[in-house]
C-alpha cells in the first residue's frame, strides 16, 4: 500500500461500536474497516457517475435516431 497517512476522525458512538464489532469479527482493524467503507463510499460514486454519463449520450444518441447498432453504423457512415 506503501505509506499510510494517519487522520483523525470523529464517529457517533453507534458507529464507533459497529466498527469495532466488525473488525472483530472479520478479524482485521477498525482501519480497515473504515478504509473498505470509503473504497466501497467510491465505487458507488463513480458508478453513479458513469450512469450519469451513460444517460446522456443514450439521450443523445436517441435524439439522432440510434437506437441498434445499425443505427450507429449507418450514422458513423457518413
Amino acid at each position: 500500500m506503501g505509506t499510510a497517512v494517519k487522520k483523525t476522525i470523529s464517529l457517533p458512538p453507534d458507529l464507533a461500536r459497529e466498527a469495532e464489532a466488525m473488525a472483530h469479527a472479520e478479524g482485521i482493524t477498525v482501519s480497515a474497516v473504515i478504509q473498505e467503507a470509503l473504497r466501497q463510499k467510491r465505487t458507488a460514486r463513480l458508478k453513479k457517475e458513469f450512469r450519469t454519463i451513460q444517460g446522456y449520450w443514450s439521450r443523445l444518441a436517441e435524439q439522432k435516431g440510434v437506437l441498434k447498432e445499425k443505427d450507429l453504423e449507418r450514422l458513423l457512415k457518413r
